[in-house]
This record gives C-alpha cells, structure tokens and sequence, in this order.
C-alpha cells in the first residue's frame, strides 16, 4: 500500500483527497498547515508527497526546492498542485508532475500513477 502525505491547508480539500485515495487503497496522512514541511516529510517517508503551491503559512515551490535540497529529500517522488498552470516552474525546481486544480478524481489518480 503507498503512502501519500499531503501538504495542504484547504480543511476541505483533504477531507475529500483522504476519502478518495483511501478509497483507492492508498495509506493518507496530512501534515499542519504551520509544520515545518521538509522535516515532516522527511520523516515520514512517503512514497508520494501531493503538496499544493498556494498554501497559507509556506509556498510550495519555495519548499520543494528546500526539500530537493535536503540530505533524502531528492529521492521523495513530489506530484504538485495549484488553480493556476504552474506546471513548467514546478517541473524545474524538481516535480515529478504537476496537476492543475479543479482536477477530476480520475486525473489525479492517473497523475500518482505516473510517479509511483
């Protein structure tokens, strides 16, 4: 069973991704909003880590480059999210793959597939 973290503030939007991916098999856990996300993730060690680019306490491009920055944190496969085509900068700074939002549940499980 793979394990997703999610790194987003949206109460709403994790109550929804936890329902689906566990419906989906997957393990799901979800980080605070003010934790301090490369540390969070590198201790928990998912296979995947879903995080958002808007969130409010971090932005994530800027965390994504610290992750890929941090001693384990290259290894960590990343699928990116945002309401806006961020796709090309997060793919830079080191995304695995990029989703926009509102996505169907269909196209983000697509979207793990492809980076599991």
């Amino acid at each position: 069973m793979l394990k997703i973290l999610l790194a987003e503030d949206d109460a709403t939007m994790v109550a929804l991704l936890t329902t689906l991916l566990k419906m989906e098999g997957y393990q799901v856990a979800a980080l605070d909003g003010d934790v301090d996300i490369v540390s969070a993730v590198l201790k928990a060690q998912p296979d995947i880590l879903l995080m958002d680019i808007h969130m409010l306490h971090h932005n994530g491009m800027d965390e994504l480059v610290k992750l890929r920055a941090a001693p384990g944190g290259e290894s960590v496969r990343v699928l990116m999210t945002s309401g806006l085509d961020f796709k090309d900068q997060c793919l830079a700074r080191g995304a695995n793959a990029f989703i926009q939002k509102p996505f169907m549940p269909d196209d983000l499980l697509e979207a793990l597939r492809s980076v599991s």
